[in-house]
Formats: structure tokens, C-alpha cells, sequence
């Protein structure tokens, strides 16, 4: 199957967070499963970084599989090469996979599938999602009614949870929506070292959606009202100007000496800070998955998850605590996750995603849902 895969960003622009790594891992999962797969992006990294990559020809990764990056030229994506290569590739192409939903991107991919007859699955990774704080909401919902007058026939939504779903479909109505969660990779058991001290990690985005000020104010509540010792690293990258926000708010919090920002980690460097942790918290605003949380959980890691996100199973399961993202009861949380057995929680926190988030699986998934796409009768 020749797989079009569509992107304003692609790896190695970390600094969009988990989306960049999911997107990279599925269309290595879909290689490996037999599938060719030719990546069109850019070169964006940030809103005025760009990627030091070849943009004058494909790029090979692995075995059958090719990114074409781009050069931009303002932000949102703006590529003006991306769209002159964007009809040779879709003609290429049996399938289309367009990722992202507010940029450059969007539209050309939409048009030119509809004028060519392709197959599109369209993953927003949380695009469609509101939360209290989503900017410029009309803009978008004008920008959603634009797409829906020129999506072609054959669309499919990919979302990776029922919460998106449901939001998605709002913005969509009709529209085939297909539930696949990202995958993670299983590491090699790892024995901790015990600690006095409670060891909470933060790894995503440095982004006003993540509740990154609302864990500052709840470790600040840990130090007024319990005799709790903790510590808090913060792992990732964001926008200069923000991340100098945090960090004021962390010295004007008094939490200067329990606190550690230690910017953009990956590889050996961020398995380190999964070894070094008892607890990752995730106070995010919304997210459409959460990629950290099945990366805590393959690392035998009870997570703290807010209800913002999709991870309502980790209380079933018995590997978490879903709780709202306010600091009292992000504090309580972390109160409570002490005194809970975590050793056994990591037990059942990895045979969980063992069992449900392989990039096997989710490749199969993938696969199973493009073919429907290319078989209308199938499809309808």
C-alpha cells in the first residue's frame, strides 16, 4: 500500500511535543508492517525555529520510508514548495493521511484529494477540541465550516480517544470517526532506587494548555500544609517567553529549590528521568491522548492524569489517579499516590500497555482503516 502521509512538522521538531514522536513512530509501524510511505512536511520548528534538514530532495529514514521536508516561510507552514510537490505525491499515493487541523497544511490537501478522488484519514491530534482557554474560537469555527465545503468524499476522521471523538464529530457530523490510540515502545524493566524524598516528573510541551502553573501552585500547597518531601523536575521545551514564565512563577512560589526545569530531553537522557521518578503528573488542560502517559506506564509509572484528558481507566485499572487540574486536587493527588503501594501499580501499569498500545497493533489498525477507505462499498 503507498501511503501519503501530510504534515505542517515532522521529526525531529520536538518542540511540538508528543505529536511529532507518534506521528515518526506510526509511519515507522507502518513500514515495518509492509506499507511504503512517503512523508511532505516542513521544515518548522517553532514559530521562528527552523530544522536543520535537507530540503532539496526526499530523505530516506528506513526501508520504504521517504520524508520530503519543505522549506518555510512564515509561520503556521507556510510553504509554497510543499504545495507545488503536493499533487505528484497524491497521485503517487493509494491513501492520504493529513496531520494537524488550524494550518497551512489543511486546505491543499483537502482540495487536491477532492480533485484527485483520494482516500483521506485526517488526524487532528486534538485540533477540535475547545477548552476554556482555546483562542480564537470563531476563527476556527469558520476555518472548520471552510474544510467541511471542500473535504473530499472519502474522509475518515483518526482520533485516539472517545473524547475526541465526540468533539471531532461535533465539527464533522457524518463523518466516519475511527478510535486508535498512539502506541508506545516497551522498555527493558528497570529496578528503582528507593527515595525519601517523592520524586514527580512533568515531561510534555511547555504550553498554557498543559496546567504547568496549576502543578507549581499545587507543589506550593505541598509545602505550606504537609510535611510531604518532594521534588519536581520539569522536562520540555516551549516558547522562550513562556518558559521564563514558569520559571518566575516557580521562584515567586518559593519552590526554587525543589524545582528543576532541565528543557527539551529525549533518547538515554529522557528514559533517565523515567528511572529517577515515582510519579509522572499530567495537570494538562485538554489533550486529545497524552503520549506521556502510556510512556509513564511502559516505564512502570503511576501517572497523576487531570481530567482533561482521556485516561479516565487509570483508577480502573489501579496504575493512577484521574483527578481535575485545580492545585487542591492536584496536591491531594500527590498526597495520596505517597502513601499508595507503587510498585504495584507499575506491575499493572506496564501489563497494561503491553496489552492495548503496541505500535504493532496500532500499525494493523491504521492499515485496516485505510483499506476501508479504498473500498467504497466496504466504506459505506
Amino acid at each position: 500500500m503507498k501511503i501519503a502521509q501530510v504534515s505542517p512538522a515532522f521529526h525531529p521538531a520536538h518542540i511540538y511535543g508528543g505529536p511529532t514522536y507518534s506521528a515518526l513512530r506510526l509511519c515507522e509501524a507502518l513500514a515495518d508492517a509492509g506499507g511504503e510511505v512517503r512523508v511532505l512536511t516542513t521544515d518548522a520548528n517553532g514559530r521562528e525555529r527552523t530544522l536543520e534538514v535537507d530540503t532539496s530532495r526526499e530523505v530516506e529514514l528506513a526501508p520504504r520510508f521517504r520524508v520530503r521536508y519543505c522549506h518555510r516561510i512564515a509561520v503556521h507552514a507556510v510553504s509554497p514548495t510543499l504545495v507545488g510537490n503536493l499533487p505528484e505525491l497524491l497521485r503517487w499515493a493509494d491513501v492520504v493521511h493529513l496531520t494537524a487541523a488550524y494550518n497551512f497544511t489543511t486546505f491543499p490537501t483537502l482540495i487536491a484529494c477532492r480533485a484527485l478522488g483520494k482516500p483521506l484519514v485526517w488526524s487532528p491530534r486534538g485540533g477540535f477540541q475547545r477548552w476554556e482557554g482555546t483562542t480564537r474560537a470563531r476563527t476556527k469555527n469558520a476555518w472548520d465550516g471552510a474544510c467541511r465545503s471542500v473535504a473530499p468524499g472519502r474522509l475518515a476522521l483518526h482520533v485516539t480517544s472517545e473524547d475526541e471523538a465526540r468533539q471531532s464529530l461535533a465539527r464533522f457530523p457524518g463523518v466516519k470517526a475511527a478510535v486508535i490510540p498512539n502506541g508506545v515502545d516497551i522498555p527493558a524493566p528497570h529496578v528503582k532506587e528507593d527515595s525519601p524524598v517523592l520524586r514527580l516528573l512533568y515531561l510534555g510541551r511547555l504550553h498554557p494548555i498543559k496546567g504547568i502553573e496549576n502543578l507549581l501552585d499545587a507543589c506550593a500547597k505541598l509545602n505550606s500544609d504537609s510535611t510531604l518531601r518532594w521534588s519536581l523536575v520539569l522536562g520540555g521545551d516551549g516558547e522562550a517567553a513562556y518558559r521564563s514564565q514558569l520559571q518566575a512563577r516557580s521562584i515567586e512560589l518559593g519552590l526554587s529549590d525543589s524545582v528543576r526545569f532541565v528543557g527539551d530531553v529525549r533518547g538515554d537522557a529522557k528514559q533517565a528521568l523515567f528511572h529517577a521518578a515515582d510519579v509522572v503528573v499530567v495537570p494538562s488542560h485538554s489533550e486529545n491522548f497524552g503520549i506521556v502517559v502510556t510512556e509513564a506506564l511502559a516505564h512502570g509509572l503511576p501517572v497523576i492524569a487531570s481530567r482533561g484528558t482521556p485516561w479516565g481507566r487509570l483508577e480502573e485499572v489501579g496504575c493512577g489517579l484521574w483527578v481535575a487540574n485545580d492545585a487542591d486536587s492536584l496536591a491531594d493527588a500527590i498526597r495520596r499516590v505517597a502513601a499508595l503501594p507503587r510498585a504495584e501499580m507499575g506491575v499493572r501499569a506496564r501489563q497494561w500497555v503491553e496489552s492495548e498500545f503496541s505500535w504493532k497493533r496500532v500499525a494493523r489498525d491504521t492499515l485496516d482503516l485505510y483499506e476501508s477507505l479504498m473500498a467504497p462499498a466496504k466504506y459505506a
